[in-house]
């Protein structure tokens, strides 16, 4: 039996609720004899400030680096609201994706047929919805230089954030998605401001030679990021694989989740640089965030963080028909009319955490 390890940063809020119903699915693998999973766990966000003084300790930075595969859940919380910008929970997510170099992040937004309903379009425009979104994870605004708050005098502030793209990287995140596509209807969407932005005429020049160079057999198009937001809400079945930039990528996939129904349904995988043995640093995540509100009540969707564990088993393991199972098993949860609160729609009961994860562990056994 294969063994995989995989280091467990459950996070803050709802985090460590979704988390667990990932460790059953991966002790169910395991028990029915199909593939082992090594796991460890360790602090990140608010709970690692509140034990450390930092969003993720030098130790459980070196675990991550060590693990097949990193499963986080959810960072952040009004109670560390105050604390440093530096040591602000979401500096943690931020580490791990610059220290393990995870510059592709991909986003699938699915409408499973019985959630139309739940979505806030038509049904008829979001049923059968299957979009893939690829962000650039690494570069960008979010960590361009300068980055910083100068005092100018008479009680006048300047914020400066920088937008900041090389070639290469505008390359290997449109390598992903060219590849990506060439599996899915072989379509890429190219979203940029190269109307007002620099950062935007390059990266509408690198991908334009990189088709014509190594992917002429993919249909691409460009849009202009916020003309491409306003079509994501006009008719999003006309895209297949989405490619953009940090800033982009991160509003755009969060239209593309709530076409969906909701943002607690939509997993994530942040992948790096393959290596010599095809291997690939790599963090799965849910792509909603802490839900305070709800937090310890038991009424956390787990559904997105199992939806991650299965772009896990597919994207880091070769595990494509267990990662099918997963999905399978979810797609037929839902036809069944189970729901959680965020995607009850006209559901006369609620179910919660654990239920749910029940439901899809009883599907997984069936298959």
């Amino acid at each position: 039996m294969k063994s995989y390890k995989l280091f467990l940063l459950p996070g803050d809020g709802i985090g460590p609720e979704v988390v667990r119903e990932v460790v059953r699915v991966a002790d169910w693998f395991g028990k029915a004899g199909l593939v082992h999973f090594e796991m460890e766990t360790g602090l990140v966000g608010g709970c690692a400030y509140d034990a450390h003084g930092a969003a993720i300790s030098e130790s459980d930075m070196a675990l991550a680096h060590a693990a097949d595969a990193v499963l986080f859940g959810a960072v952040g919380g009004p109670k560390w609201d105050a604390v440093p910008y530096d040591v602000r929970p979401e500096a943690g997510l931020l580490r791990l994706r610059k220290d393990l170099k995870l510059f592709a992040n991909l986003r699938p937004a699915i409408c499973y047929p019985a959630l139309a309903e739940a979505s806030s379009l038509k049904p008829e425009l979001v049923e059968g919805l299957d979009i893939m979104i690829v962000r650039e994870l690494t570069g960008g605004v979010y960590f361009g230089e300068p980055k910083q708050i100068i005092d100018l005098g008479n009680g006048q502030k300047r914020g400066i954030d920088t937008q900041v793209y090389d070639t290469y990287e505008i390359e290997r995140i449109g390598r992903v998605a060219f590849e990506l596509a060439r599996k899915r209807t072989n379509k890429v969407t190219s979203g940029e401001k190269r109307n007002v932005m620099k950062s935007g005429v390059l990266w509408n020049e690198v991908i334009t030679a990189l088709h014509k160079r190594e992917y002429a057999d993919v249909t691409l198009e460009h849009a202009l990021a916020d003309s491409l937001a306003m079509q994501l809400v006009r008719a999003p079945k006309q895209f297949d694989v989405i490619v953009t930039d940090n800033l982009f990528g991160d509003i755009l996939s969060d239209i593309a989740a709530m076409l969906t129904g909701s943002l607690g349904m939509l997993p994530s995988a942040s992948l790096g640089e393959a290596d010599a043995k095809g291997q690939r640093k790599a963090l799965y995540e849910p792509v909603h965030g802490s839900a305070p509100d709800i937090a310890g009540k038991g009424l956390a969707n787990p559904i997105a963080m199992i939806g991650s564990f299965a772009m896990c088993l597919r994207y880091s393991f070769g595990l494509g028909t267990e990662a099918d199972r997963i999905e399978t098993a979810i797609a037929n949860v839902l036809a069944s009319g189970l729901r959680t609160a965020d995607i009850r729609g006209n559901a006369s009961h609620v179910t919660g955490t654990v239920e749910m994860g029940d439901a899809i562990l009883a599907e997984l056994a069936k298959s």
